[in-house]
């Protein structure tokens, strides 16, 4: 209907004198950023956390790193230092050599690889895929002691112990590659190779230092005696080059025409509202940061020795309890993709589990065992649906995972983050440099655990 055929104002017409309800400019970016939340925040006031120690012995507790051509596997050489025996090694010939004496070989799921008992005649490096290390119980039954995922080894002992025994069994549990190294084959090596022949030996005759349960220098007691022995001195010994923290930045100008914010600030202010839409997205990028950095991320900062991986793929009840007991000291919080927590609960429906709720900041959030399972979509999935689940125990106090920033800074917005007013230019745009200043510091490395290898299928 044409205007003059109207009764009434049309509603068009009568918006142009009425005034429009409006909501403060939106972004779909915003998440609960759970983890920033979680995390207790430690004052760094002169920009950089120095991690004391005690001091720890850690040999060759790392993965070896494979390369895949097609279908071919090699071990990178370097990555042979990783192993114990030959760790401080440094002849790259020798290595490549070693490498190329490595055969490739291939196991179907539910074959076993060594049986325990037979002669330790090779050495293993997993390439890809999962290995169950079995053991035998008080009573003759089988005893899963832990699964071995990509970059693990074992059967390093053949190299140099001519009647050595597998204590433990390995069966593949997915479609395994490995590659193997016999014994005779790396003896030919050393015998050609006076270095390393010098190596070996003073690897076998060096004595071991005397370490706690944890790997740390010991501290000498006496407990239970009587009467008036000497008692043993001793002394705390720290690490000579403790890690330094750093605070990272994450930085961006914000421009607004002066136009913009001359005329344009009713009912809201413009500037604040680009403000406040920045600032959230800097915090998206400071939790990414945290959980991704390559530097001081926290997958990237868990000791080999604190990642496991999944029994059987998906993240189920079992896997759980298994990362519960890396991290069993106060544990906090878990950390997980959405849908890894989906997985996660379609799991316990299988089994018939329903994972209690515990209150958190005045919310209820579910939980495992009464620790918190908490959201974070900056933990990556992979193209082939695997991601990593994330468990730590956090505050200073309890030697746990730990925040940095710093506050009081000049021209201040929020802690650790501040807007710095940088001038108009011949354009008329005002420009605003918004920094957030933040880090993250892992005190002991059993304050961190990440499970591995989580299978998001259905």
């Amino acid at each position: 209907m044409t205007e003059q055929n109207l009764s009434s104002l049309s509603t068009a017409a009568a918006r142009n004198l009425a005034t429009t309800t409006k909501s403060v400019p939106q972004m779909q970016g915003i998440s609960s950023r759970w983890l920033l939340k979680a995390l207790p925040w430690v004052e760094v006031s002169g920009g950089t956390y120095r991690v004391n120690r005690r001091l720890s012995y850690t040999v060759g507790n790392g993965r070896i790193e494979c390369v895949k051509s097609g279908a071919t596997v090699r071990v990178i050489p370097q990555e042979l230092g990783e192993l114990p025996i030959l760790r401080g090694y440094a002849d790259e010939e020798v290595l490549a050599a070693l490498a190329d004496r490595m055969r490739q070989v291939e196991y179907g799921p539910g074959d076993m690889i060594v049986q325990p008992e037979q002669e330790v005649d090779r050495f293993f490096i997993l390439a890809h895929g999962k290995i169950d290390r079995q053991g035998t119980g008080k009573y003759g039954d089988p005893v899963s002691l832990g699964i071995l995922s990509d970059g693990a080894y074992f059967g390093e002992q053949a190299l140099l112990d001519e009647h050595g025994v597998w204590e433990f069994g390995f069966q593949a549990v997915t479609p395994c590659v490995l590659l193997s190294l016999c014994r005779r084959d790396f003896a030919l090596i050393a015998s050609a190779a006076d270095g390393l022949q010098r190596h070996l030996r003073s690897f076998l005759d060096a004595d071991a230092p005397v370490t706690d349960a944890s790997g740390e220098a010991a501290i000498e007691m006496a407990s239970g005696h009587i009467g008036e022995p000497v008692l043993p001195s001793t002394y705390v010994a720290y690490e000579t080059s403790p890690r330094e923290y750093e605070l990272s930045v994450a930085q961006t100008v914000l421009r607004v025409h002066t136009r913009v914010a001359d005329l344009y600030n009713e009912p809201m202010n413009q500037v604040e509202q680009q403000l406040r839409l920045t600032v959230e997205a800097l915090r998206e990028r400071q939790e990414h940061e945290i959980i991704n950095n390559r530097d001081f991320g926290l997958l990237h900062n868990a000791e080999y020795g604190q990642r496991i991986s999944t029994r059987t793929g998906p993240p189920t009840p079992d896997d759980m309890d298994d990362l519960l007991a890396v991290v069993w000291k106060e544990p906090s919080v878990f950390l997980a993709h959405p849908h890894t927590i989906a997985a996660f609960g379609r799991e316990c429906n299988k089994a018939g589990l329903y994972p209690s709720t515990v209150e958190l900041l005045g919310r209820e959030v579910p939980a495992w065992r009464g620790v918190p399972i908490l959201t974070c979509n900056k933990i990556p999935i992979s193209e082939a649906g695997m991601s990593s689940l994330i468990l730590m125990r956090t505050g200073e106090a309890v030697q746990g995972v730990v925040g940095l920033h710093q506050t009081g800074l000049p021209d201040e917005y929020e802690p650790g983050l501040n807007v710095r007013f940088m001038g108009i230019n011949e354009q008329a745009i005002m420009s605003y440099l918004v920094s957030a200043y933040y880090s993250a510091a892992v005190l002991v490395p059993d304050a961190l655990g990440v499970l591995e290898n989580v299978e998001l299928g259905h």
